[in-house]
């Protein structure tokens, strides 16, 4: 479904880990996701692959970053952050 492509090479690695980048990334291509604007975090960077997802999943709740107008892209997505992405994600009226 275009979700994602795994990690290169023709493979998907099941047991890797998932950064919070790609986790919301997932989440906003499932959702056919859509967002304008720029990010409200300091540290995405225009034109990263995942800066259409983090708006988007700013822009509806599904995250409000890890503190001080940061996102923290490449830290491992830990299991607690991604059952909130989905929560947040499958309850917009929370």
């Amino acid at each position: 479904n275009g979700i994602t492509a795994g990690v290169g090479d023709g493979r998907f690695d099941p047991d890797g880990t998932v950064n919070r980048a790609q986790s919301v990334t997932f989440l906003y291509r499932a959702f056919g996701g859509h967002a304008e604007g720029s990010s409200p975090f300091l540290d995405v960077e225009a034109g990263a692959y995942y800066e259409n997802a983090v708006l988007w999943a700013a822009e509806n709740g599904i995250t409000l970053g890890t503190g001080d107008r940061t996102f923290s892209p490449e830290d491992d997505c830990l299991r607690g952050q991604i059952v909130t992405f989905l929560y947040r994600a499958y309850n917009p009226e929370r």
